[in-house]
């Protein structure tokens, strides 16, 4: 019987992976659930949560519902909420006026939260895209064929310091007009709200993975598709340097924390944006990512709790110091 093969070699990487504790012991790339943004959807009335079919697992909720959730999260470790309205319709005109209503929904869910819940820290969303009869992330030019940059930048100002007045703790520009960060910060400032922190959307693509989403919010139904291109001012999906260009600028006008959006895809764009700053880098796991996933693990293709942990894990070893995701909540229980 002839010897077995036995290799001659020094290095032997395998040692390491060889029993749990030594894979434990090596490990690079740790998720907590401080590392987790919660992104919340909020509907006005009293009306029973109600589950986003295109979103498994995720629903709207009444104010009375979010603060639960809320703290919920807070107490399974999640810090943060990204809290996003989905208005009645006949709320909607093409200025999305309703976006300066003091009353206006966003508003009463932010001053509720932090009464019930004054440790969690509140992000809101500063575009109009929940606001406008065309689904747009800002007003339209008198053609009605693009976003007109700096009247939306005038709209967008007076809608981040109304909800520094309500108590958010960051702002949230996602419309990727030029120039809104350094005007928003301005706004802010002027207005009294030095300590209100703005988490740019610097590299927001125009990805065909937001359909989800805009189903939660209705600026799909707004619009009339869910296909509505955003081709003028989100990024083109094919350009990386343009993107490290959004991040630069936003970093110079006074961002706290820059954000690539989408998370899964872009993972090159955020090991690139977190190569070129020390400020915090976050990343949007956005609908459509945790829609397939749910997706494939329904049908029995995938494995969802292995699935949902590596891909946030994928987003974090790329270099996201914080992540919005869906999963959340399972992720922090999980953990």
């Amino acid at each position: 019987m002839s010897e077995a093969f036995k290799l001659d070699l020094t290095q032997r990487p395998r040692r390491l992976r060889r029993t749990a504790s030594l894979r434990a012991m090596t490990e690079e790339t740790i998720l907590r659930p401080a590392d987790f943004i919660a992104p919340l959807f909020v509907v006005d009335g009293k009306a029973k949560p109600e589950e986003i079919k295109s979103m498994p697992g995720v629903f709207r909720l009444c104010i009375a519902d979010l603060v639960k959730e809320c703290r919920a999260l807070l107490k399974l470790g999640v810090p943060a909420v990204a809290l996003f309205p989905k208005l009645d319709p006949r709320l909607k005109d093409s200025e999305g006026t309703e976006a300066l209503n003091e009353d206006t929904l966003i508003l009463r869910a932010v001053r509720a939260v932090k009464a019930a819940v004054p440790e969690i820290t509140i992000l809101t969303d500063v575009a109009l895209d929940p606001y406008t009869s065309h689904g747009h992330d800002g007003v339209l030019n008198a053609a009605q064929d693009d976003v007109e940059n700096d009247r939306t930048v005038g709209i967008l100002c007076k809608m981040a310091v109304m909800q520094a007045r309500a108590g958010v703790d960051l702002v949230a520009p996602s419309d990727m007009m030029d120039g809104r960060v350094g005007a928003i910060r301005r706004a802010l400032d002027a207005a009294g709200y030095t300590g209100t922190g703005i988490v740019a959307y610097s590299a927001k693509f125009n990805s065909g993975y937001y359909g989800p989403f805009r189903d939660a919010v209705g600026s799909a139904q707004a619009a009339g598709t869910r296909l509505l291109s955003k081709a003028t001012y989100q990024l083109n999906p094919a350009n990386r340097r343009e993107a490290i260009n959004e991040a630069i600028l936003d970093e110079a006008e006074g961002a706290d924390i820059l954000m690539v959006k989408p998370a899964g895809m872009y993972l090159d764009i955020i090991r690139d944006v977190r190569e070129i700053t020390r400020k915090p880098v976050a990343a949007y796991q956005i609908s459509g990512e945790y829609a397939q996933i749910h997706a494939a693990a329904r049908l029995g293709w995938l494995d969802l709790a292995r699935c949902r942990h590596e891909s946030l894990l994928a987003i974090k070893r790329a270099g996201a110091d914080l992540i919005l995701t869906y999963f959340a909540k399972e992720m922090a229980a999980a953990l």
